[in-house]
């Protein structure tokens, strides 16, 4: 995995949701700006990271 969910920066719950809401926000004023392709690219980051840091860790 290219986070570690297990990690203790991770423990916090606001610092989980501040990591899966700033690249999907990003994801929001690239796509507004008409740069798709960087909005997909954040769009990726902030789901991979909300299934890396909710669904994963809690397995």
């Amino acid at each position: 995995m290219l986070v570690d969910p297990n990690n203790p920066f991770f423990n916090r719950l606001w610092v989980r949701l501040l990591c899966v809401i700033a690249p999907l926000a990003w994801a929001g004023v690239e796509l507004s700006n008409g740069a798709i392709f960087w909005a997909i690219i954040f769009g990726a980051a902030g789901l991979y990271l909300a299934y890396a840091l909710f669904i994963q860790r809690g397995r």
